[in-house]
């Protein structure tokens, strides 16, 4: 193998091993400014595009240890790969495909070492990122201590209305 094929294999390798997840599309007429948008826009989520030539990709995940059946990838394969947060980049991509019809699909991806379909990809694409699910914990926990509150809040408010009433009621009798 020559040596710029080899240093492109290396890259590719170790790029897949050190992510997150990866997601594999396949891509038509995708021009060069929305590429730049998209790269800009993966990003700003930690993630990054590869535009890879198929037998590079196959052998660069049979040495990362990766299984990707060959009838899978069709066409023209770019490469995304999740280094920070593979749920925002995984809404990044799906946001692409809805902007843009037609120019790129996803074919499957990698998450936590597990091989996914595209629908499995555009399910996880669909979760809570971690500040949102963390945002909805601590909603939950805070939940009944704040109705607890309000709780008290209502009957301490509901025996002043009473006393006041009373109090008015004897000035009126008088």
């Amino acid at each position: 193998m020559r040596p710029e094929k080899q240093l492109l294999l290396d890259e590719i390798k170790d790029k897949i091993a050190g992510s997150k997840a990866v997601v594999l599309t396949s891509y038509k007429r995708l021009e060069p400014n929305a590429a730049a948008m998209f790269r800009i826009n993966l990003a700003k989520t930690g993630g990054s595009l590869e535009v890879v030539k198929k037998r590079v990709l196959i052998k660069a995940a049979q040495v990362a240890g990766v299984a990707l059946d060959p009838a899978l990838l069709q066409g023209h394969i770019a490469v995304v790969f999740a280094n920070e947060d593979p749920i925002q980049t995984t809404k990044a991509v799906f946001q692409f495909c809805k902007e843009n019809e037609e120019v790129l699909e996803v074919i499957g991806g990698r998450f936590e070492g597990a091989l996914c379909s595209a629908s499995d990809v555009e399910q996880i694409s669909k979760l809570p990122s971690k500040d949102e699910m963390r945002s909805q914990f601590l909603g939950t926990l805070e939940a009944p201590l704040s109705q607890t509150l309000a709780v008290i809040e209502a009957l301490l408010t509901s025996v002043m209305h009473c006393l006041d009433n009373k109090s008015e009621a004897k000035l009126t009798l008088k």
